[in-house]
């Protein structure tokens, strides 16, 4: 995996959120992928949607292009209220990034836009697809969502979901190596990123159920003997796994997973975890 790169030679595959046809909308948003399996697609959500009602559904569009500079390298680097953080209503990665700047405690430090509905947060698709057009000559594209914009240079810095959560992590610590990453202590850093991979694989409302229903029970069972899915504290993976249980269409793959409920349950208690997407925070 590189560490800079401005501009993708080949588009990434990616799921896509499409505005609605017979709309004036500025650009459709197309969610980013984590993995070589990605998620099934999320829609545009409706202002005011919270994450329980966040689904999914299919749609097509072009393939966006992956960009994936980071912050501290190419020209880029930490600075509080030099970035803007675009995230889609609905999309579990942007779940993800939202309560990860909670934990962080970044909210005040980086600027946050909700894109809902073009017709809803017209400005916010015009400022996303200004810093598309700045970072790539001549783009047409549709828009990713989540992405990490340079407020000082009008250009996107990422639409890379792993690389913005890193990068987030080093906004706090200022890149200092001696600062161990909160949420992602270098010991489980293997493990965090093997169970997001498997979690984009396989827990998600598309996902083969066979497939699923073995990683539940697999996660059922770790979460038996711990507070956390890897251990006793609250790390990286947790924000994942919330995420995407919380983004399964119903309720009934965890009906016989009586941990997991628990765990939802604990984590819904917690500050971080209670969000609605509403528009610029």
């Amino acid at each position: 995996m590189p560490k800079t790169v401005s501009r993708a030679a080949n588009p990434g595959t990616s799921g896509t959120c499409a505005s609605p046809a017979g709309t004036d909308a500025p650009a459709s948003v197309a969610t980013d992928t984590c993995a070589s399996t990605p998620p099934a697609p999320c829609p545009v959500a409706t202002s005011g949607s919270t994450v329980r009602s966040w689904g999914a559904a299919p749609s097509a569009s072009p393939r966006p292009p992956r960009i994936r500079s980071r912050i501290a390298a190419g020209g880029f680097y930490p600075a509080p209220h030099r970035y803007q953080l675009y995230l889609s209503a609905g999309c579990p990665r942007s779940l993800r990034l939202a309560i990860t700047l909670r934990l962080l405690g970044l909210q005040d430090s980086l600027a946050t836009t909700i894109l809902t509905h073009p017709t809803e947060t017209p400005d916010a698709f015009t400022s996303l697809r200004s810093a598309y057009e700045a970072t790539w000559h001549h783009y047409e594209g549709p828009l990713t969502a989540p992405a990490l914009c340079d407020r000082w240079s009008g250009r996107v810095v990422s639409n890379h979901t792993p690389d913005i959560l890193r990068d987030l992590a080093g906004l706090l610590t200022g890149h200092d190596e001696a600062c161990v990453p909160p949420l992602h202590p270098p010991a489980l850093a293997a493990d965090i990123d093997a169970l997001r991979e498997r979690l984009d694989r396989d827990v998600t409302p598309t996902a083969q159920p066979t497939a699923r229903s073995a990683t539940l029970d697999l996660l059922d069972l770790q979460l038996a003997t711990r507070t956390y899915v890897l251990g006793e504290e609250l790390t990286a993976a947790d924000v994942d796994l919330w995420a995407a249980l919380t983004h399964l269409s119903t309720p009934e793959p965890l009906s016989r997973h009586s941990h997991l409920r628990a765990y939802v349950r604990r984590l819904d208690e917690h500050p971080a975890f209670r969000l609605e997407f509403h528009g610029n925070t």
